[in-house]
């Protein structure tokens, strides 16, 4: 017996242990924790431990984790040199999905698929995509690349790579709560795209590359830019509700308001909420958040009823843009946080696989006579 849903929603496609979310109660947990004890206490490398081994590590397994991880932040030479190439007009978002398609070029066994060998491979990938991002945002502005330093961890180093400065310890930590946050999220459309690659025993660099492309969507991970445009195009915050009203009235979706899943508020979004109003009041961006406030509260009189809340993508816009990021890379943040999920979701689909072909229903003519081409 065969069932029709338009975009397999309420279809259960996969099994996972990976995260768990009940959209009506507004929970978020990978591997049981509550996602905001890890945003509170864990750091990314050890949520992406975490959720590759299905176990916190010791602190000996996380330090032998992040050296490993800090021992292949530099990238391929080929790789580098083709990044060159691209012109500085092109969006962030195509740059990686290119340049990371490119690191295979340069694995000598790109088609492993075993699961040590796809671990290792999506190690590398993990320590090389802030990398790439750094290096084309330098390389558009015209300025000198600036080499990863080991010392430090990932959201210091992609930082550090990005500005050519040491960044202070609360835009450290502010990105990778944010990555934290973003790691994992259900069996989205970018980490369904990673698993229908990899079922069909592909390479994780194709199936990584897929995922970017999914996940640049407007409907998807390019929300966040969304928001920062509206909160740049309202004047000020006293000019918040007519905005907002007029869009209502003209029917206009909101962004970073309403989720296919969460009926509730979204958790990623408590949790960045607080973070947001941290970095505003330390880098002098109130109004900023302000305006965010005053957005949530006309929308939480209008639509909160209906189940139409602040997502992660409300609150994220505001975090990036006090931490130095040009909008153009906050999706691209997105790709950092989500490779450690991505690659978690690899791994699990080929420790049970099954290749995925749905069915579809075909709506067309039969029976149709095939004309020649001198009657047409």
């Amino acid at each position: 017996m065969r069932t029709f849903s338009k975009g397999l929603e309420g279809v259960i496609a996969a099994e996972t242990k990976l995260s768990f979310i009940d959209g009506e109660k507004g929970v978020l947990e990978y591997i049981g924790i509550p996602i905001g004890d890890l945003a509170s206490h864990s750091t990314f490398e050890e949520t992406v431990y975490f959720l590759w081994n299905g176990r916190l590590p010791t602190r000996g397994e996380l330090n032998e984790f992040t050296t490993t991880l800090r021992s292949r932040y530099d990238i391929p030479g080929g790789v580098e040199s083709l990044l060159k190439t691209i012109p500085t007009t092109a969006e962030p978002m195509h740059a990686v999905r290119t340049l990371v398609s490119a690191l295979g070029l340069h694995d000598p066994k790109p088609n492993a698929i075993d699961i040590p060998g796809i671990r290792d491979r999506a190690l590398s990938i993990l320590a090389q995509t802030p990398t790439l991002l750094a290096y084309f945002h330098r390389h558009r502005q015209g300025k000198p690349l600036v080499r990863p330093d080991r010392s430090m961890g990932l959201s210091e180093n992609f930082l550090y790579m990005l500005n050519g400065t040491k960044p202070t310890a609360a835009m450290v930590k502010a990105l990778d709560v944010c990555l934290v946050l973003h790691t994992d999220h259900g069996l989205n459309n970018s980490t369904f795209t990673t698993r229908v690659i990899i079922s069909t025993e592909s390479d994780i660099y194709s199936a990584i590359t897929g995922a970017i492309g999914s996940l640049r969507g407007p409907l998807h991970g390019g929300a966040n830019e969304g928001v920062m445009k509206m909160l740049n195009a309202i004047p000020s915050v006293a000019a918040c509700e007519a905005f907002i009203q007029d869009k209502l009235a003209k029917k206009d979706k909101i962004p970073g308001f309403g989720h296919r899943i969460y009926k509730a508020y979204d958790p990623r979004a408590t949790h960045l909420k607080v973070l947001a109003k941290q970095l505003a009041a330390d880098t002098g961006n109130m109004e900023l958040y302000e305006k965010s406030t005053a957005i949530e509260a006309v929308m939480n009189r209008e639509k909160a009823a209906k189940g139409i809340y602040p997502n992660v993508d409300f609150y994220s816009a505001t975090t990036y843009h006090c931490i130095g990021l040009p909008l153009d890379l906050f999706t691209p943040m997105f790709v950092i946080g989500r490779v450690g999920g991505w690659s978690a979701h690899a791994i699990e689909q080929l420790s049970n696989n099954r290749l995925f072909r749905p069915d579809v229903d075909y709506t067309g003519p039969h029976g149709v006579a095939y004309t020649p081409i001198e009657k047409r």
